[in-house]
């Protein structure tokens, strides 16, 4: 019988930079996905009554990506919009396949017919009713950030071409959004990148991390909460594999521990002091006699 071997899947290996950690902090995760999903919640409902079809938008995920990053994985070919934010240079970005964004239009026309799969520019026309959705979008965005996102914002343009499309700094991290954008039986992905120091400025105002300059402490504090197995041991005999092969009801193995020597106390395996036997109540118990200084 032949035996197939497979090989190990390989890794993908990234440099990290840890002047600038692209990890956000999980309070600060948590709220964004709140807000996120608030927003996808508006816009399924503002999809449903401008393209007169059923929609629904579920936020996916929630990371932050330098914007190279992000933009090397989006399509080559796609719709960018993207967006001036008053105070910051750089700018955000509501990025969705051509095709999807065509489809929606037709359907905003009166059309009944699915179109096939379309990857060009938009007509004048489309390019309107396109900057008139994404316009509702972004009033959708800014009413759930709520504090987090009160800068003005308005479309500046649509780029067909993700690696053309200079929203930010190659370095310049971004929060991104991924969403699922249901329209009728139409499926889509879509994302929204924003300047990452925007939020993360009013993040740590409205919903502070832990401070770690007490690190030691909490971790001592935490330590100190979590239960441990303790156990009260007698000095141990050795004794040969004959001996336990042939142990039987009634046999008496003696163990090299003197009545008078106290008993070792240990948790997790490690000795914390010593202790002599005694009861509580109907219960066999340990009293502790001496205790090791473990600090």
């Amino acid at each position: 019988m032949s035996q197939t071997l497979t090989q190990p899947a390989e890794r993908e290996v990234r440099p990290y930079d840890f002047r600038r950690p692209t990890t956000l902090a999980r309070e600060h995760s948590r709220v964004l996905e709140l807000a996120f999903a608030t927003f996808a919640r508006q816009w399924g409902t503002q999809l449903t009554a401008k393209v007169r079809v059923l929609s629904q938008v579920t936020c996916e995920q929630v990371t932050m990506h330098t914007y190279d990053e992000y933009a090397a994985a989006l399509p080559s070919s796609t719709a960018m919009v993207l967006c001036s934010i008053s105070d910051v240079d750089s700018r955000g970005v509501i990025q969705l396949p051509t095709g999807a964004a065509l489809r929606w239009v037709n359907a905003m026309l009166g059309g009944n017919r699915p179109l096939p799969l379309l990857d060009r520019t938009f007509t004048p026309i489309e390019h309107a009713l396109v900057v008139g959705l994404m316009n509702d979008a972004l009033e959708d965005l800014q009413y759930s950030l709520g504090p987090l996102f009160t800068n003005s914002v308005r479309i500046d343009a649509i780029q067909y071409n993700s690696q053309f499309a200079q929203a930010a700094p190659t370095s310049e991290l971004m929060i991104v959004a991924r969403f699922a954008a249901r329209v009728g039986e139409d499926v889509a992905e879509a994302t929204i990148a924003l300047p990452a120091r925007i939020l993360l400025e009013r993040l740590v105002e409205t919903n502070p991390t832990v401070e770690v300059d007490n690190a030691k402490q909490l971790l001592h504090a935490q330590l100190a909460q979590v239960p441990v197995e303790v156990s009260a041991r007698l000095a141990s005999a050795n004794v040969t594999p004959a001996s336990v092969l042939g142990m039987a009801v009634g046999d008496v193995i003696r163990l090299p521990h003197p009545v008078s020597r106290p008993i070792q106390v240990a948790a997790g395996g490690e000795p914390v002091g010593t202790a002599a036997i005694g009861a509580a109540g109907s219960r066999l118990a340990v009293v502790v006699t001496t205790a090791e200084d473990n600090h």
